[in-house]
């Protein structure tokens, strides 16, 4: 079943996580959505450069240090998705109970080895 994904923190350099996840996502037919600070393309997903307030997200898969983070916290609380997931790095104890207080779940998880697992 296919789980529309938002990342957030998309990168344009291939040997970044976000970019292989936006690959490896696609890869095992999930819709994804990508947001970054540099606009550009990820074999045909666009990377977006403004929060747009896109609908249906399953997902979002956070490549973005906690301090980073704070920016997006009601931006993503506002898109209501399923979980969020915070890949290694991204740990934020401090969103984790915004979440909840919002009825978002969340884990701290690697995307790749989800999907590598078939668990995602």
């Amino acid at each position: 079943m296919s789980k529309k994904t938002l990342v957030l923190g998309a990168s344009l350099k291939p040997e970044r996580y976000s970019n292989i996840a936006i690959n490896r996502l696609l890869n095992y037919n999930h819709e994804v959505k990508a947001f970054g600070l540099r606009a550009g393309k990820i074999n045909n997903v666009t990377i977006d450069t403004e929060l747009l307030p896109y609908d249906d997200i399953d997902t979002v898969t956070l490549y973005l240090n906690p301090l980073r983070q704070k920016a997006y916290y009601d931006y993503i609380i506002g898109l209501q998705p399923k979980r969020v997931i915070f890949n290694p790095g991204t740990e934020n104890p401090e969103f984790y109970h915004l979440l909840q207080q919002n009825n978002i779940g969340f884990e701290e998880a690697c995307t790749l080895v989800l999907l590598g697992t078939g668990q995602y």
